[in-house]
C-alpha cells in the first residue's frame, strides 16, 4: 500500500501555461513528477528543458511510467486521455471542465464509475480558505438554512486569446460560462451541498469578441482578431434546484460593467458575502438581543494557493484510499447546467433536469 506521496509517480498530459503551473506544485509538493505527454513539439521540449523529465507525443507511453496523470488539455480532449486513464486504473486529477460537451463528460463519469483509480475534477476555488470558512460556518448552522446564491464571475474586459482553443466552440464547447461560469456554478452548488437541480433558464450572449473594434487593456493571450470567434462572451442564468434554493448567476469575459467576483450566500440565519479572488469575507446578520439592530463581521485569514491545496487533497486522498467524493459526479452535475444553459439560449424557454 501506498504511504507517502513520493511513492506516486505523476505525469502531465498538456504541457501548456496550465500544465507548467500544475508541474511547479507538484515538486513544491514533493510529488515525483516523472514525465509529460503533448502533440506539440515544442511544448514538450520547453517542458523536458525545465524540469528534465522524459517526454512523449503519445500518452500510452506516458501512462506506462506513472502512477497518476494531471490532464490540462484543452477541453476536447479531455476525454480521450481521462478515459484511456481510468482503464488503467491510474488516479486522475483532470482540470475542469469534465469534458467540452454533456456526452462527453457522460462517458467520462462512467469510465471513472469503473475504475480503482482516484478521481477529482479541478474546481480549486473550493479549496480557498475563505470558501472554507464559510462551509465551516454553514455547517455548524450559523447562517441557518441557506436558501439562494448569487454567484458573480465578471470580467469588464478579460477575453482569453482571441483566436485560441478558449474562442473556439469545437474544441473549448462555449465560451465565459463553459470557462468561468464552471466555477462559479460549481462553488454556488457547493455551498448549497449539490441539491438535485430542476430546472434551468438562461441567456448566452457574444456581444464583443466578434466585434473589430474589441477595446482591452490586456489579454491572456495574442489577439490574433474575431475571426473564428463563436462563443459567448457572457451568460445569465437562473437556477432552481429542490426544496426551492435558487443561484443567480452572472459570468462575463467581457461586458460594459465593473469586474465582480462577489459571491452571497444567503440563509434563514445570516448571510456570507465574499469576493472569490480577493478573499474579503462579511456574515451579515440581525438580533432582538437588546434593541433590534444589524450586525455586519468581517472576517480577515490568510490567502493560500488553491491549487496547492488541490493538489494536496487529491494526494490524500489515494494514501488513506478514501470511497470518491463525488468530485466526477458533481463536475458531470455541473456539466448538466451549463448544458441545459446553452440549450435554454438557444430555445427561448426554460429546461427542466431530471437527475
Amino acid at each position: 500500500m501506498t504511504t507517502d506521496r513520493s511513492d506516486i509517480k505523476t505525469g502531465i498530459v498538456g504541457l501548456g501555461n496550465i500544465g507548467q503551473y500544475h508541474a511547479e506544485r507538484l515538486i513544491e509538493l514533493d510529488v515525483p513528477l516523472v514525465g509529460g505527454m503533448d502533440v506539440a513539439a515544442e511544448a514538450r521540449s520547453r517542458f523536458a528543458r525545465r524540469y528534465d523529465v522524459d517526454v512523449y507525443e503519445d500518452h500510452h507511453e506516458l501512462y506506462d511510467t506513472v502512477d497518476a496523470v494531471v490532464i490540462t488539455t484543452p477541453n476536447k480532449y479531455h476525454e480521450e486521455y481521462a478515459v484511456d486513464a481510468f482503464e488503467r486504473d491510474l488516479h486522475v486529477l483532470l482540470e475542469k471542465p469534465l469534458a467540452h460537451s454533456l456526452e462527453s463528460a457522460e462517458r467520462i463519469a462512467d469510465a471513472a464509475a469503473n475504475s480503482d483509480g482516484h478521481a477529482m475534477v479541478g474546481f480549486n476555488n473550493r479549496f480557498s480558505n475563505t470558501v472554507r470558512i464559510v462551509r465551516n460556518r454553514i455547517e455548524r448552522g450559523d447562517l441557518g438554512e441557506v436558501t439562494h446564491v448569487e454567484a458573480n464571475y465578471v470580467r469588464r474586459r478579460g477575453i482569453p486569446g482571441r483566436g485560441s482553443w478558449f474562442t473556439r466552440r469545437q474544441i473549448a464547447g462555449g465560451g465565459s460560462l463553459i470557462d468561468l461560469g464552471v466555477h462559479a456554478i460549481d462553488l454556488a452548488l457547493y455551498l448549497l451541498e449539490f441539491p438535485p437541480v430542476s430546472e434551468v433558464t438562461g441567456v448566452a450572449r457574444g456581444e464583443f469578441g466578434s466585434d473589430e473594434e474589441y477595446a482591452y487593456l490586456d489579454m491572456w493571450g495574442e489577439d490574433a482578431g474575431p475571426a473564428g470567434f463563436d462563443v459567448d462572451d457572457s451568460a445569465s442564468a437562473f437556477i432552481r434546484c429542490r426544496g426551492d434554493r435558487t443561484i443567480s448567476l452572472e459570468v462575463a469575459w467581457a461586458t460594459n460593467r465593473p469586474a465582480n467576483h462577489e459571491f452571497v450566500v444567503r440563509g434563514t440565519e445570516a448571510a456570507a458575502r465574499f469576493d472569490l479572488l480577493e478573499g474579503d469575507l462579511t456574515i451579515h446578520s440581525a438580533s432582538t438581543a437588546g434593541p433590534d439592530h444589524l450586525e455586519n463581521t468581517s472576517i480577515e485569514t490568510r490567502e493560500n494557493d488553491t491549487h496547492s491545496a488541490e493538489q494536496e487533497e487529491f494526494y490524500d486522498r489515494i494514501l488513506r484510499d478514501d470511497p470518491d467524493d463525488r468530485s466526477v459526479e458533481h463536475g458531470l452535475s455541473v456539466q448538466r447546467i451549463i448544458d441545459a444553459i446553452y440549450r435554454s439560449s438557444d430555445d427561448g424557454h426554460t429546461i427542466t433536469i431530471e437527475e
